[in-house]
């Protein structure tokens, strides 16, 4: 009563730190979750807001531009202008005008080709050709606007658009290229794709291996997944047209959903091993509870075992009948044998080179006058050819052990067969009765200590003798075959 109410409030605690534990692992969980889930939300927001700058910007920078570019065109008409007026013209204010021209680049040539005047332009860099050098900015940067030529004095104007223009477009194409890379690398370990205008190529990416998305169908297939989850982000990026930013949760978000469940899993391995060890450990003190009961079984049967020998000896003195004796030294000897087992009980067995069927004979023959007059026993047993290392003792002791509870499961009255063949290098051994039998439930259970169907059994005998057979010579004992009302076959199987 006591061990049964150790083992619920064992359980009880267990159950109780199992729910504790798990509890508090979901709570903690769904706090990292949230938080895990807001910075998700703000980054959102932010490239929100960084498109909606990016795409403010560009305005601002067409508008710079334009006044750049009627900046250009002005300084153009001036030139025309010079070229063009009437003598006595007043060209002060076109003068003054090519003069505080600071911003957009130009080079006069001579027919040439020679550079003659050049204000905005760069010098060339250290060992390049300066004719070469500038003729390739005019046939750039300069291609763009018609020159203007002066025929009087033989010379040509070229003109680009000014250094700020170039400067807000270089501006601009780093502003997209960051606005790019902080949408992939600022989005708190969140897997982004970044897909372009036409849907089939990957601009930036972040968590995903891409190189699994190496085709249309797979690509489409994978950002379809993601928009199923969380609603892909437009962007538009000047120039290029209309982006979308697909994202899912993160690899850590992903975890602390599972993570609950596989706490659960590892608190169950970790109580399993905690039982296994636990039931290794109440084996081992009953088996050393077991052995010392053995043992001094063992003990207290050598002197009764002595006193009989020494009445055996004075009835044979006194003329008692010859056959009465004999029957009475084979349990004698019969005793002396069951002590030499319960004192080796916990040894090391010793297997010897014997023959099994003479063992089957000789206890199936001492077995025939100690069982009810009323059971009848018939042996089968094959042609003699071979041997096998075993333990004697044990053997007949497993051997008897199946015979007294056949002739229990007839009640002292039937039909009980024992049957013993070679059958190439394996000896098999069969006992079989007519009795009671068993349900199929019983029967994967008699080999299981403790487990008996008498009123007055310890359901010890099979256990051990399974130990026996399986542990001590490696055999194999088993149910061959049972079925109520029509008896029950033990099977034993050893290879030679």
């Amino acid at each position: 009563m006591y061990d049964t109410l150790s083992k619920r409030l064992l359980f009880l605690a267990a159950a109780a730190i199992v729910v504790v534990t798990l509890g508090y692992t979901q709570h903690l969980s769904s706090i990292i979750r949230e938080e895990e889930q807001r910075k998700v939300d703000l980054w959102v927001e932010a490239v929100k807001q960084r498109a909606e700058l990016v795409t403010y910007t560009q305005t601002l920078f067409e508008d710079l531009g334009s006044e750049e570019k009627k900046r250009a065109d002005r300084l153009a008409s001036a030139y025309r202008l010079i070229q063009e007026a009437p003598n006595g013209t007043d060209l002060t204010f076109a003068g003054d005008f090519l003069v505080n021209n600071n911003t957009v680049p130009v080079l006069i040539t001579n027919n040439a080709g020679d550079v003659v005047y050049k204000v905005n332009v760069d010098p060339p860099p250290e060992g390049v050709v300066e004719r070469a050098y500038y003729d390739s900015i005019r046939r750039t940067q300069m291609s763009r606007n018609p020159p203007i030529r002066f025929e009087e004095v033989g010379q040509t104007i070229y003109y680009a658009e000014s250094v700020r223009l170039r400067k807000l477009r270089e501006a601009m194409d780093e502003l997209i290229e960051s606005f790019i890379s902080e949408t992939v690398i600022n989005s708190a370990s969140v897997p982004v794709l970044l897909i372009d205008s036409t849907a089939t190529k990957v601009v930036k990416s972040q968590g995903i291996d891409v190189s699994k998305l190496d085709t249309p169908e797979k690509l489409q297939a994978h950002y379809v997944a993601m928009a199923e989850d969380n609603p892909p982000i437009p962007v538009y990026l000047p120039g290029e047209g209309w982006h979308m930013v697909f994202y899912e949760e993160s690899a850590v978000l992903t975890q602390l959903r599972y993570f609950p469940a596989v706490q659960l899993l590892l608190i169950a391995a970790f109580l399993l091993v905690a039982y296994l060890v636990f039931s290794a450990s109440r084996r081992a003190e009953q088996n050393r509870v077991w052995v010392g009961m053995a043992k001094e079984t063992a003990h207290q049967l050598g002197t009764p075992l002595s006193s009989l020998m020494a009445w055996s000896g004075l009835l044979a003195a006194k003329g008692v009948e010859e056959e009465a004796l004999k029957e009475m030294d084979k349990d004698i000897a019969r005793l002396h044998v069951v002590a030499e087992r319960f004192s080796k009980i916990g040894s090391e067995a010793t297997l010897k080179e014997d023959n099994p069927l003479e063992v089957v004979r000789e206890t199936a023959e001492y077995m025939r006058p100690r069982v009810s007059k009323h059971v009848e026993m018939v042996q089968e047993l094959g042609p003699d050819t071979g041997h096998l290392m075993l333990s004697r003792p044990l053997l007949s002791w497993v051997l008897e052990n199946l015979i007294r509870n056949a002739v229990d499961a007839m009640d002292g009255e039937g039909v009980l067969t024992v049957r013993a063949h070679w059958r190439g290098d394996a000896f098999t051994i069969e006992v079989e009765d007519n009795g009671k039998g068993m349900i199929k439930a019983v029967a994967r259970k008699v080999f299981d200590p403790g487990f008996t169907t008498k009123d007055r059994g310890w359901g010890l005998g099979l256990s051990l003798a399974k130990r026996i057979v399986e542990e001590v010579h490696e055999g194999q004992i088993l149910v061959a075959s049972s079925e109520p009302g029509k008896g029950t076959c033990f099977r034993m199987v050893f290879q030679a």
